[in-house]
């Protein structure tokens, strides 16, 4: 574990585009299959690793409509293209996105798990719900799980995930020619789970990795997922607008990890999802910004993608200068509902019309960490010695101004000692400053033959 407190960085690669960017792959430098090419995540993972990043973090799903952005239209699947860069790389965490809701426990345990090994303990993974109502009708159901039921899957997937890596004690594999002995079986375990949601035999037939377990992510932000991230997670990604905002979640996910569930809070990394602008001079960088974010995100395609947490549904069928319709927000109740409530309660508030409602999402918000390399490293301390945060995902959208943070910003961050000069350890809860679980049948062994 780390023996001191440092700023955390993870990489989120965009590809062609994503929310809010669908025009992002008009810049030259990003190829027109940019989310499908390999070698090109290979050059963004390389660029972070060359900066001492955490960790390349690869968000997913998988429903899709005509109005979906470009980088969600035709992208890998992570594992597997996480699996591709782990060897391609020595030092980066590798974190992936997977749905507890459409996969199944112990075929996803084993890939996970998988990429830890061949990643010699870089891998993590994002647990997420599935917001896609769609999605539901890709996997043969009718309708998406109510919350309840996602929440519930997510808790008992995780838990389960985490027995199944322990099916092997660490010392389980014996691989002596001389006696003739492979296996010790005294230490392969069966795990024969039978809960609400799952039923799994076991043992995983693989054996855990130099970091024990995958680091497990979560990122969801209504009062059931703060409770499954507090509960399980060991990074969070958020989002947050300013300071107090931050500080306002950061104490409650790690208070809510303290008081409810007994954990260490420390033991949770909270990384907010972060826009970076670098230019010459903080006027320079402003206008690089401004530039970009009309360039990117264009009213047809802000409106085109709105219904997506509304569980697509297809708002380009109403009046534009009409009140916001707001009896829409039923149609989020099993989508990304806290996002459109949210919308929606704002619209309302406000006496808007849809096409107001959609311009307040497309609305240019300018970022805090926009300016010269100086002002976005002082951006960056202050946010992390406030503690709303203990560290950031920094998107890489435009790959010149991803190169100018690795160049330019992270040299100061490491001059005034607040991120490390050089790795310091090979496995991403090393780089976190996480322990490692200690497997649970060795515990268990150990305690008692002190008993």
């Amino acid at each position: 574990m780390a023996s001191k407190r440092e700023i955390h960085l993870g990489a989120v690669p965009y590809g062609t585009g994503g929310p809010g960017s669908h025009t992002l792959w008009l810049d030259p430098e990003i190829p027109g299959d940019a989310s499908v090419d390999v070698a090109w995540f290979t050059e963004i993972a390389q660029l972070a690793e060359r900066g001492r990043f955490d960790l390349l973090f690869i968000v997913d799903s998988q429903f899709i409509t005509p109005y979906s952005p470009p980088h969600y239209l035709n992208r890998l699947e992570p594992l597997t293209l996480l699996s591709a860069l782990a060897t391609q790389t020595s030092h980066i965490g590798l974190v992936g996105t997977a749905t507890t809701s459409f996969n199944s426990p112990f075929n996803l345990v084993r890939r996970l798990g998988s990429l830890d090994l061949i990643s010699r303990g870089r891998a993590g993974w994002n647990v997420v719900t599935t917001g896609d109502a769609g999605t539901a009708t890709n996997y043969g159901l009718d309708e998406h799980y109510d919350y309840d039921t996602r929440y519930g899957r997510a808790q008992e997937f995780v838990e389960l995930a985490r027995a199944l890596w322990d099916s092997y004690e660490d010392d389980a594999f014996v691989r002596d020619r001389e006696s003739g002995v492979f296996l010790d079986r005294s230490k392969q375990h069966v795990l024969n789970h039978e809960g609400e949601h799952f039923k799994v035999r076991g043992p995983l037939n693989l054996v855990r990795s130099a970091q024990g377990h995958p680091v497990v992510f979560q990122a969801g932000d209504s009062d059931q997922g703060r409770d499954l991230g507090a509960s399980v997670g060991e990074g969070i990604f958020t989002h947050a607008p300013d300071i107090p905002s931050g500080q306002a979640f950061y104490d409650d996910i790690k208070t809510r990890a303290r008081d409810r569930f007994g954990r260490n809070p420390d033991h949770l990394v909270v990384m907010p999802g972060i826009k970076v602008v670098v230019g010459d001079t903080d006027e320079e960088a402003r206008e690089i910004e401004a530039f970009n974010n009309d360039r990117d995100h264009t009213f047809s395609a802000a409106l085109a993608e709105f219904g997506r947490a509304f569980g697509w549904h297809d708002f380009t069928q109403y009046d534009l200068d009409a009140p916001f319709p707001s009896e829409t927000l039923e149609h989020g109740r099993r989508s990304f509902f806290t996002q459109a409530k949210a919308v929606t309660e704002r619209a309302v508030e406000n006496g808007w019309t849809l096409r107001q409602t959609v311009e307040a999402t497309r609305y240019f918000r300018k970022s805090e960490f926009v300016g010269s390399p100086t002002t976005v490293a002082d951006k960056l301390i202050e946010w992390w010695e406030a503690r709303a945060c203990d560290g950031f995902n920094v998107g890489v959208d435009h790959p010149a101004n991803f190169r100018r943070f690795v160049d330019d910003v992270v040299p100061i961050l490491q001059e005034r000692g607040v991120f490390r000069a050089d790795y310091e350890a090979t496995t991403l809860r090393g780089h976190l400053g996480l322990p490692v679980p200690v497997n649970r049948h060795t515990a268990a062994r150990t305690a008692d033959v002190t008993a």
